[in-house]
């Protein structure tokens, strides 16, 4: 039989990023309901649906007059008080002076004194009249509680609205800072407490429903209190800053949890551990042209990088496509370099010569190989 065309890459010592995978909503940090504290006519609307606004921003305008006029009844009624509570004051001094010459009863002081405590207490009745009609007519400015972006308007100028009314003005959703929820497998859980633990501040990255594009980077913000006995997950929390808006609140997307680095690691491409019989194994190009089937201990795996913790060593070229017709002990012909600017010709293999005039090139394939 001819060599077999395959494609070899060498085991590598590197660092190996470990990952925990799972699936993400993303979530406002807070959702407001901007209402009306206060019932009357919607005089104006002062914002663009869509808009970013910060605390304390003008929504709305309410009609304030009934409002003022509450407002001046209050301070009429503060300011009779306290001509009353004066005048009380004053025949309360007479009246002990009088008492100091034994002009009047002792009872007669006492009653004035009670008035004017009494007076006193009204008074303190009637400014907080007046504060509440003041706060009444504040409240007949809407402005935003929170900073973040509006959604769509809820009510159009014009109409009546009130305290009581469910859908609102408008609604706030926060969005920088931003947050994800996740689940993840009970089984990975110890890992995470662990760095948690240690002090250490796990970062989260974000990417589209593709898993293709890096959308951003963020950190773990906490951990749920239990686990969900029905699917045997843990919800997690992680904050992004989302300055730039990519994130926005419920988008689904997927969700990379880095826990740790794996320093030294043996790695080969994902695509060259086969399954079977004797368990997971590889085929190692030898230095005679020959492949040979190796059992192997496999680590984590990142993405389409796995560890491999027994049975290769860095250095050691492993099949990573022709698998298919390979058997121990078969003659192969290296037929790429996966590796860019590595030493030697692209073709590589005990005994292999290169191919004439019209045979296939570096990169072509032999009929029926992957």
């Amino acid at each position: 039989m001819p060599p077999t065309p395959v494609k070899v890459e060498a085991a590598r010592a590197e660092n190996l990023d470990v990952f925990i995978r799972a699936l993400g909503t993303v979530t406002a940090f807070n959702t407001v309901t901007v209402r009306s504290r206060v019932d009357g006519e919607l005089l104006k609307v002062l914002f663009r649906e869509g808009q970013l606004v910060k605390a304390g921003d003008l929504l709305a305008q309410i009609d304030p007059r009934a409002f003022q006029v509450q407002l001046a009844q209050a301070e009429g009624a503060l300011q009779q008080n306290q001509a009353q509570l004066d005048n009380a004051r004053r025949d309360l001094q007479r009246y002990q002076t009088l008492f100091a010459q034994d002009s009047i009863a002792r009872q007669q002081v006492d009653t004035q004194a009670a008035l004017v405590r009494q007076y006193e207490g009204t008074l303190k009745t009637n400014q907080a009249a007046v504060d509440n009609a003041k706060l009444q007519l504040d409240y007949t400015r809407v402005t935003a509680p929170i900073a973040g972006r509006l959604g769509l308007r809820q009510v159009d100028q014009g109409n009546l609205v009130s305290s009581g009314d469910a859908n609102g003005l408008v609604i706030i959703t926060q969005t920088q800072p931003i947050s994800i929820l996740f689940t993840i497998a009970e089984g990975d859980l110890p890992d995470v407490l662990r760095e948690l633990r240690a002090g250490h501040q796990l970062t989260v990255q974000a990417w589209d429903r593709a898993d293709l594009h890096h959308i951003a980077d963020g950190v773990l913000a906490t951990v749920d209190n239990q686990i969900d006995t029905t699917t045997g997950t843990v919800k997690l929390k992680a904050r992004f800053e989302n300055k730039d808006e990519s994130l926005f609140p419920n988008q689904f997307l997927n969700v990379r949890l880095h826990v740790r680095t794996l320093q030294g690691a043996t790695v080969i491409p994902a695509a060259a551990v086969q399954r079977g019989t004797p368990g997971t194994y590889v085929y190692v190009v030898g230095d005679d042209g020959t492949v040979q089937m190796r059992v192997v201990k496999l680590g984590l795996l990142d993405g389409e990088r796995i560890a491999v913790d027994e049975g290769l060593k860095p250095g050691e070229r492993v099949v990573t496509d022709g698998l298919d017709r390979l058997r121990d002990g078969a003659k192969v012909e290296v037929v790429a370099d996966p590796i860019p600017g590595q030493a030697g010709s692209q073709l590589q293999g005990g005994g292999a010569s290169p191919p004439a005039a019209g045979a296939r090139g570096p990169g072509a394939r032999a009929p029926g190989a992957r």
